[in-house]
């Protein structure tokens, strides 16, 4: 690094080192049992919902989706498309600083944004459409197309994961194949570094530079207030001992408690459950098309023949009321979903085999990952395991803590070399209900989300999704891709529940619905 670049560097250490001091004198602490314990903090490197959350506390985005899923201005104070629709100009509102004092400008945005869209699989959709993206001042930027393109904005207010958080430049020169270290942010809330424990808690501060918009606060969009001057994430991974500590007031919120665990929590009058994500969640079993046997489509869909949703459900939630079960790759309840008769929902144990042994599977155990300490699939690899010996597979399951997880499942090595076969993972609704926007029907190769298939033909059907404008010829489409993606055995749809969050209702108020658990407007009575 350059001698310049270190004074730069130690200068934003040094300020945001003294806003930290300041808020070291901070009277209200929200404490809050996360999903999951935090140990990526770069929310562009992984697609963990954990690392995006803290994304959310310490970062702003350019636009933001409402609670009616409408795209708004965040950072952006407005924008313009040109006659031909090809160029796209942003201004950013006034105001905006990073938590070291330096301004935000459209600069950062830029390269905030390119990293973002090397990452992100709707962006890349875009990206390809995309001309040049350059600053014309230090408040405003423009975006320039080849071709006409309709989600250009919907892309950009993307809500979940991976979102377009705006970062300083010099961050944002990181290669994105590389987890950034500086952590300097732009949003409500500022990220103690010499605070995190991991396994223990995370700690974030109030900004009290940062400058909310003035207007309501609705999902991701609008007045972003920070009501606390503190907010504590504590690893309890037990979650008896989590709900333990919310009825006796030493935390305010559960993000997620089992559903087995709602009675003990319903019985005390000061305890709410919060359904804080209304378009629910999906869950799905990713393979790894790089190695055998899923490299092979008929083992693919000899897991798809052997699975029984059921089981998964009432192992995982449990709770009749709260999940459903749904064979849709884009889920049940939306304009683009189409199901698949008894496809994943009853299985066919002796089709299954027959593919199995087509396949040519040599007997070699699957390594499948079980993430031990993620409440909203800790239960889900056992079941695989008794549904696929079933049908002839020799598993071979490991378990470790979900962030173990998240950074296994980034390495494409061979399973005997420290790589995977399959794991499972949970999607909220709205980031899967689009094809565009579904990592898991990403088709590109090395581009495409863990697991990397490789498919043409479904890459060919999300671009000419991403360039219609008829809603018939969108529907079409998406019903063509959901036939792709079952007939290839993309991903495992094991069904969709609805998350339910705990608060005490004598302590805190303010909770907002998303499809993000966000901390903002959270207000601690009585301070």
């Amino acid at each position: 690094m350059s001698f310049i670049g270190n004074v730069v560097r130690s200068a934003a250490a040094g300020a945001i080192a003294l806003t930290l001091a300041v808020a070291a004198q901070a009277q209200t602490t929200l404490r809050v049992v996360a999903h999951s314990d935090l140990k990526i903090l770069d929310p562009i490197w992984t697609t963990a919902y954990i690392t995006r959350n803290h994304g959310y506390l310490i970062y702003d985005t350019l636009l933001g989706q409402d609670e009616k899923l409408e795209i708004r201005p965040q950072m952006a104070e407005k924008w313009t498309m040109s006659d031909d629709k090809l160029t796209w100009t942003f201004t950013l509102r006034d105001g905006l600083e990073f938590h070291d004092g330096q301004p935000v400008t459209s600069a950062d945005v830029v390269a905030s944004l390119k990293r973002w869209a090397d990452r992100d699989s709707m962006a890349q959709q875009l990206w390809t459409r995309v001309a040049e993206i350059t600053a014309i001042d230090a408040k405003s930027f423009k975006l320039v197309l080849k071709e006409p393109y309709g989600l250009v904005i919907e892309t950009l207010g993307k809500p979940s994961s991976l979102v377009p958080f705006i970062m300083p430049a010099r961050v944002a020169a990181t290669p994105s194949n590389q987890q950034i270290k500086d952590f300097t942010g732009s949003g409500p809330f500022i990220f103690s570094g010499k605070d995190w424990k991991p396994g223990d808690k995370v700690v974030y501060v109030k900004n009290p530079k940062y400058r909310p918009r003035n207007e309501p606060p609705s999902g991701m969009a609008g007045g972003k207030v920070a009501k606390v001057d503190r907010v504590e994430w504590l690893a309890i991974p037990d979650p008896l001992t989590a709900v333990n500590a919310l009825l006796a007031g030493e935390v305010d919120i559960i993000e997620v408690p089992p559903p087995d665990l709602f009675p003990i929590l319903q019985k005390d009058k000061n305890i709410a459950l919060y359904g804080w994500n209304p378009l629910g969640s999906q869950i799905i079993g990713r393979f790894n098309h790089l190695h055998p046997p899923f490299n092979n489509v008929k083992a693919r869909l000899a897991a798809f023949y052997a699975t029984a949703q059921i089981d998964y459900l009432e192992a995982q939630v449990g709770d009749k009321d709260i999940y459903f079960e749904c064979n849709a790759p884009l889920t049940c309840g939306n304009p683009h979903t189409k199901t698949y008769g008894d496809l994943l929902l009853k299985p066919n144990l002796e089709k299954a085999r027959a593919l199995l042994k087509e396949s040519g599977y040599d007997g070699t155990p699957i390594v499948l990952m079980h993430q031990t300490d993620l409440q909203s699939s800790n239960r889900l690899a056992p079941v695989a395991k008794a549904q696929l010996e079933r049908a002839g597979f020799k598993v071979d399951m490991q378990s470790m803590d979900w962030q173990s997880v998240v950074s296994r499942r980034a390495k494409k090595e061979p399973p005997a070399q420290g790589g995977w076969n399959m794991f499972f993972t949970t999607t909220v609704a709205v980031d899967a209900a689009n094809p565009v926007a579904n990592a898991f029907t990403h088709g590109g190769c090395d581009k495409a989300w863990f697991g990397w298939p490789c498919d043409e033909a479904l890459e060919k059907l999300r671009a000419d999704y991403s360039r219609a404008t008829d809603e018939a010829a969108k529907k079409d489409l998406a019903f063509k891709i959901q036939d792709r993606v079952m007939e290839q055995a993309h991903f495992l749809v094991v069904g969709q529940y609805k998350a339910f969050g705990a608060y005490r209702k004598d302590s805190v108020n303010g909770w907002l619905p998303g499809p993000a658990a966000v901390f903002w407007n959270i207000q601690k009575k009585g301070n």
